[in-house]
């Protein structure tokens, strides 16, 4: 499936599925429940919001997995919410995305921790260029490390969803290898077309939240939802490419253990 393809099928993808979608959208809506509290200046709205928040955290990152999962298959089938496969999910989402920011936050602690002492010396003496050239350097490295690790995590999270395995995304040599089969050039090509795409929808639709009491809701509770799904789904449409590669090899191992097992 060529980029075209996967961003065209990425967008039409939830509004094949809008029965299911309600559900989604009031899921999302837990996130705004807090600011509402605030807003009202009612504590009891704010702990609800609170608790709100929480299930929003243990049951959607779980169910965007399996958007993930749903589009590595090739399925176009919005998946059916089930609270016990989320929140596993969730939990497994969660970890993983501690494993690969052990490695920023440990660059961001030696950033700190060497260049932090130098900056702040030049700055106590008035060094003003190397503060900055200091500065600018630590935030720098901080950077690289992060988005480095962060692409690495997007695809891990592909991985995961496909194998349904959380040892799978954790082997950073496999997950290079799917960046490589895939190809950077095609994930470049992906990465840019869908990020104008999703801050053009982004930009215009913000100005619901213009609308007074409800814009901010139909903001968190419909458009973003419909951003999010877009997106794992059209993660997990370019991971099917090797994907299918994965079931070929299946399908020969399948073939060769056959024919041992005739002869």
């Amino acid at each position: 499936m060529d980029v075209g393809q996967i961003i065209s099928n990425s967008f039409k993808y939830p509004f094949r599925n809008i029965a299911k979608l309600p559900l989604l959208f009031l899921l999302f809506i837990l996130m705004a429940i807090v600011p509402i509290g605030m807003a009202l200046d009612n504590d009891y709205v704010v702990i609800l919001g609170v608790i709100s928040f929480f299930l929003f955290i243990l049951i959607v990152p779980g169910y965007l997995l399996s958007i993930v999962k749903t589009g590595s298959k090739g399925s176009s089938i919005l998946p059916s919410f089930n609270l016990v496969n989320n929140i596993y999910d969730s939990i497994r989402v969660l970890s993983l995305r501690v494993v690969y920011m052990i490695v920023p936050a440990v660059m961001f602690y030696i950033a700190f921790t060497t260049l932090g002492p130098a900056s702040i010396d030049s700055l106590r003496h008035l060094y003003i260029h190397t503060f900055l050239a200091t500065l600018g350097l630590m935030l720098l490295i901080i950077f690289i490390t992060y988005v480095l690790f962060e692409f690495l995590l997007f695809f891990a999270k592909a991985r995961m969803a496909y194998f349904n395995s959380l040892t799978e995304a954790l082997k950073i040599n496999k997950v290079i290898g799917d960046i490589r089969n895939i190809g950077i050039f095609n994930i470049i090509k992906w990465a840019i077309v869908m990020l104008v795409l999703m801050s053009i929808i982004s930009f215009v639709t913000s100005f619901v939240m213009s609308i007074p009491y409800v814009g901010f809701l139909i903001y968190i509770g419909i458009v973003i939802p419909l951003i999010e799904s877009i997106a794992n789904y059209s993660l997990g449409l370019i991971y099917s490419n090797i994907a299918e590669n994965y079931d070929d090899l299946d399908r020969l191992e399948g073939e060769i253990k056959r024919l041992k097992y005739e002869n």
